[in-house]
C-alpha cells in the first residue's frame, strides 16, 4: 500500500504527519519526495548507507554535421535551443530531456549527454526505510529527481510518500499511483483555499483522498464545514500544543516526545485502510 501525504500549501504540517506516522508503524517506507527542500531526514534521523547521483539527458551539437536548419529549436517546446545565423545555443537548464531535438534531427547533429541535477540518498533508522532526493542548488527540474526516488518504492512494503507543497506538476509525479492521498492543511483561509485546489486535482487524477487538519483549535470552521459538505472524511484532528511546536523546533517526532500520539497515528492509518477498502 502506497500512502502519500500532501498539502496545496507550505507549513501545514505535511512532513510532522508523515514523520510520525511512519514511526508508529512497523517496518514501513518512507520517500520524501520534497526535492527541493527534503526535511523529513531531520526527524528520522536515519543512517544513509547509498548515494546515487541523478542526470537528465541533454542535448550537445555534434557541429560538423549541422547545416543550422533550425528543426532543433521548432520542436523544443521549453526553448532550451536556438539557432542564430550559423551558431546554435543550447541552453542545458532550460532543457526537460524528452529527446524531441535529437529524434527530428535529420543529419544526426545532436546526441545526448547526462546533466546531473541532484541524487539520491538512501538508509534506514529502525522500522524505518528511507529513501530522499536533494535537487541541486539553481535546478528547477524537480519530477526526474522524484521519478528517481519512486524507483525505489518497494511494493510488499507499505509506504508512505512526503509529497511536494502545491499541486503543480512535482506534486502529481510524487501522488501518482498511489492507493490514498493524506491532505494535511490548517483552518486558515489560505489553508481551505488550497485544500479546494488540492481536493479538485486529486478528483481528476481518480485517487481516494482524506483530510488532517493540523492546528485545528486555532482557527474557524470553515475547512471543516467544506468537508462536511463534499463528504470529505475528516481522519484526524491535531490541536495547538506549545510541547508539539517545542519538540519540532528541536528536530524530535511529536511521538518521541508525547508518547500517546503514537496510538492516535495508528488509529490514523488504520482509518486510511477502512476508506481504501
Amino acid at each position: 500500500m502506497t500512502i502519500s501525504v500532501a498539502s496545496g500549501k507550505g507549513g501545514t504540517g505535511k512532513t510532522t504527519i508523515a514523520v510520525n506516522l511512519a514511526l508508529s508503524l512497523s517496518t514501513v517506507q518512507l520517500l520524501d519526495c520534497d526535492v527541493e527542500e527534503p526535511n523529513s531526514h531531520i526527524f528520522i534521523k536515519p543512517e544513509i548507507d547509498k548515494k546515487e547521483p541523478v542526470s537528465i539527458p541533454v542535448p550537445k551539437l555534434k557541429i560538423e554535421r549541422c547545416d543550422y536548419c533550425g528543426r532543433c529549436a521548432e520542436v523544443c517546446a521549453y526553448n532550451a535551443i536556438a539557432v542564430v545565423k550559423e551558431e546554435v545555443l543550447i541552453f542545458p537548464e532550460l532543457c526537460h530531456g524528452c529527446g524531441s531535438c535529437v529524434y527530428f534531427c535529420e543529419r544526426d547533429a545532436l546526441e545526448e549527454v547526462d546533466r546531473e541535477i541532484g541524487f539520491i540518498e538512501i538508509g534506514n533508522k529502525g522500522n524505518v526505510h528511507f529513501v530522499h532526493g536533494k535537487l541541486n542548488v539553481s535546478e528547477m527540474m524537480a519530477t526526474p529527481l522524484i521519478k528517481a526516488v519512486k524507483k525505489h518504492n518497494d511494493k510488499e512494503m507499505l509506504t508512505i510518500i512526503d509529497v511536494p507543497p502545491g499541486t503543480a506538476c512535482p506534486f502529481i509525479e510524487a501522488v501518482k499511483d498511489s492507493d490514498f492521498v493524506l491532505l494535511v492543511t490548517e483552518p486558515t483561509p489560505f489553508g481551505l483555499s488550497d485544500l479546494i485546489i488540492s481536493v479538485e486535482v486529486l478528483k481528476e487524477l481518480n485517487i481516494p483522498f482524506g483530510v488532517v487538519i493540523n492546528r485545528f483549535d486555532i482557527g474557524d470552521r470553515r475547512v471543516e464545514d467544506y468537508c462536511k459538505l463534499k463528504s470529505i472524511p475528516i481522519l484526524m484532528k491535531i490541536p495547538f500544543r506549545r510541547e508539539i511546536a517545542v519538540a519540532y523546533s528541536k528536530g524530535i517526532s511529536i511521538v518521541e516526545e508525547l508518547s500517546e500520539y503514537k496510538n492516535k497515528f495508528k488509529e490514523l492509518y488504520k482509518a486510511i485502510s477502512r476508506e481504501i477498502k
